[in-house]
């Protein structure tokens, strides 16, 4: 260990990011091994589409899936929407706590799920409304495009996809009205530049997929070739 990194322990002690317990010293992630554990991460056996995991099997076509006419070609998530990494989630989108970036970046990296997507031409961040975004003060889906795909930073847009309606937080509602929440909701901009290109979509919390679905959508009818969806977690 360095002189810094020792004077650094030493002053300021590094804490798990989810229980805030010491740890012996600063090194990502963050986690306590008792945290770092209860991390479920996803990996097969899931669905070859959306990425929604069995409890056993191969891999292959969920019901949904198989019934649906999808606007993405894959999606996949990191993680479970489960602790300790809704405290994380939380601290980073209400607590405004971006010290937990790097750690998130670094869990991610290490997941089945990165390996998943082809390189793609662009990365766009699920936007916010200009009102929330002004409220919050940045967009959790752009700081982690920049987190867990640090070697694609130079391919992250946030000009072309829009959030044109403030729509209400989809956390209580059902299935059905988030849909209904999310009907022109966004739009894009300069088509043109994404016209027969490849797009990694970003996200952070995956419960229905009615977010991704709509904005694969709206890409996809702006003249995408294909787009793959990337979140940091899913809720079941």
């Amino acid at each position: 260990m360095s002189p810094a990194a020792a004077l650094q322990d030493l002053l300021f002690p590094a804490r798990c990011l989810a229980c805030e317990i010491l740890l012996g010293r600063h090194r990502l992630p963050l986690l306590c091994d008792s945290c770092y554990t209860r991390l479920a991460v996803l990996g097969s056996p899931w669905c070859l589409l959306c990425g929604i995991p069995f409890a056993a099997g191969a891999d292959h076509l969920c019901g949904d899936c198989l019934a649906d006419d999808r606007p993405f070609a894959l999606a996949r998530t990191a993680f479970l929407y489960r602790e300790p990494l809704v405290t994380l989630i939380h601290q980073l989108k209400f607590g405004r706590r971006l010290t937990g970036l790097a750690t998130l970046g670094r869990l991610v990296r290490d997941t089945p799920a990165v390996a998943a997507f082809s390189c793609p031409d662009i990365i766009i961040p699920v936007p916010l409304h200009v009102n929330r975004l002004r409220q919050r003060g940045f967009n959790q889906s752009l700081l982690l495009a920049r987190s867990c795909f640090p070697g694609w930073k130079n391919r992250i847009v946030v000009d072309i996809l829009h959030r044109i309606r403030n729509t209400v937080p989809q956390t209580d509602l059902s299935g059905s009205e988030r849909r209904q929440n999310l009907k022109n909701a966004f739009s894009v901009s300069g088509a043109e530049r994404i016209a027969g290109r490849s797009i990694l979509l970003i996200d952070d919390v995956v419960t229905t997929g009615s977010t991704i679905g709509e904005c694969s959508r709206i890409l996809r009818h702006a003249g995408a070739q294909r787009v793959e969806v990337f979140a940091l977690a899913r809720a079941l």
